[in-house]
C-alpha cells in the first residue's frame, strides 16, 4: 500500500525568510516583482489543516493508505516533503525522482500559485546542471519526467466562473474522489512553462493591466514566438496572453487564445492591438482590436516601458527587462479520476 503526504502550503508571515517557493507566498501566492503580499484569500489562514484535507486524508486512510498531514512554511519544508520522492543515490550523484516510489504526494491548494510553488520546488530539486545533462534526459526537456501529483482544491467555488487549472483539467474536486484517484486512477502527463527568470508557468501569463477606472494602459514590447514577430515594439498592446492551459484565453469579451493545450507541447500566444477605424459621417471614431496569434515552442517578451504588469498563475509580477517562457513537453503530471 502506498504512503500518501498530504501538504498544505503555510503562509509567509510564519516564515523568517519569507514563504516557501521563493516569491510564491504559500497561501495565494506573493507577486514576484512587486514585494507586496497577496495574502491567503479572503483573508483565511492556512497554517492548520482545513476540512477537505481532513476528509481527504480519512478516505485515504479507509483505503488502508498510510497518511501523514504537513504544513510546509518554507521552501526547505516543501523540499523535505519532496525528498521523499527521490530515487535511490546514482552514480553522477544527481538527485532524480523514483519512477517506481511507493510514497504518493497531494498538494490541497486554495490557488494554481500554491500548485505552481510546489511544482516550482520540483523543478528545482530534479533539474540537472547544464554541465551534467545525463544521456537519459530528452533532447527537448531540461528536467526529467516529475512525479504526478494528486491536487485537492480547497476551494470548490473555483470551479464555477473561475476556472481554475483544476477545472480546466477535470479534475475531482470532492476529497473523496480525490483519494480514489491517488490510489486507483491514472496519471496524465502535462506540459511545463519553464522561464529564464527561474520560475515556472503551469496554466498561463497575461502581460498588461487597466487603471483605476478599468481603461486599459497600453504598452510597447517585442514579442516573439520561436521566429514569428507578433510586435515588433512600435504598436501599443492591449495585453499579450501566454497560454500553456486557457485561464487567461479571454480578457473581458475579447478572445485571446483560440486552442491552448497543455499536453500539445506547444505554448499558445496572442497579443491584442487597438486600430481605430474610420468613422462614418457624424459618428465618433471607434476603436476595434487586432488579435496577432501563434504557436510554438519559446515566446520572448523585450519590454519598451519601464515596467509592464502581468499576473502569472494568478502571481502578480512587473516585467523590466526581457523573458522567455519555454515549454517542456510532459514534465510535469498529475492523477486523475
Amino acid at each position: 500500500m502506498y504512503d500518501v503526504v498530504l501538504l498544505t502550503l503555510g503562509s509567509e508571515r510564519d516564515a523568517p525568510g519569507g514563504g516557501c517557493g521563493g516569491g510564491d507566498a504559500c497561501c495565494g501566492g506573493a507577486p514576484e516583482a512587486t514585494g507586496k503580499p497577496a495574502g491567503p484569500p479572503d483573508g483565511q489562514r492556512c497554517e492548520t489543516p482545513r476540512v477537505p484535507v481532513l476528509a481527504c486524508a480519512d478516505a485515504l486512510t479507509a483505503r488502508g493508505a498510510r497518511v501523514e498531514t504537513v504544513v510546509a512554511r518554507s521552501d526547505a519544508e516543501v523540499d523535505g516533503v519532496l525528498a521523499r520522492l527521490d530515487a535511490p543515490a546514482r552514480p553522477d550523484g544527481l538527485t532524480w525522482p523514483d519512477p517506481d516510489s511507493k510514497t504518493r504526494l497531494v498538494v490541497a491548494v486554495a490557488s494554481d500559485a500554491q500548485l505552481r510553488a510546489v511544482v516550482r520546488r520540483l523543478v528545482r530539486r530534479y533539474a540537472p546542471p547544464p554541465s551534467r545533462r545525463p544521456a537519459e534526459l530528452a533532447g527537448d526537456r531540461t528536467v526529467p519526467d516529475l512525479p504526478p501529483v494528486g491536487v485537492l482544491p480547497l476551494d470548490p467555488a473555483r470551479g464555477g466562473p473561475h476556472r481554475d487549472l483544476a477545472a480546466q483539467l477535470g479534475l475531482p474536486r470532492d476529497p473523496a474522489a480525490v483519494a480514489a484517484a491517488v490510489l486507483d486512477g491514472g496519471v496524465r502527463r502535462l506540459d511545463l512553462l519553464r522561464n529564464d527568470g527561474g520560475s515556472v508557468t503551469l496554466d498561463g501569463a497575461l502581460l498588461g493591466a487597466a487603471d483605476e477606472a478599468g481603461r486599459p494602459l497600453h504598452w510597447r514590447g517585442r514579442v516573439e514566438v520561436d521566429d514569428a514577430v507578433l510586435s515588433d515594439g512600435a504598436d501599443p498592446i492591449l495585453a499579450c496572453a501566454i497560454g500553456n492551459a486557457g485561464g487567461y484565453a479571454t480578457l473581458d469579451s475579447l478572445p485571446l487564445l483560440t486552442a491552448p493545450d497543455p499536453a500539445d507541447g506547444r505554448v499558445e500566444v496572442a497579443v491584442a492591438v487597438p486600430v481605430p477605424t474610420r468613422p462614418r459621417l457624424g459618428r465618433k471614431k471607434k476603436i476595434r482590436y487586432e488579435v496577432r496569434r501563434a504557436r510554438g515552442r519559446a515566446v520572448a517578451v523585450i519590454p519598451r516601458d519601464e515596467r509592464v504588469p502581468f499576473l502569472d498563475d494568478g502571481v502578480e509580477g512587473e516585467l523590466s527587462r526581457k523573458r522567455s517562457w519555454w515549454t517542456e513537453p510532459g514534465a510535469w503530471a498529475v492523477f486523475t479520476g
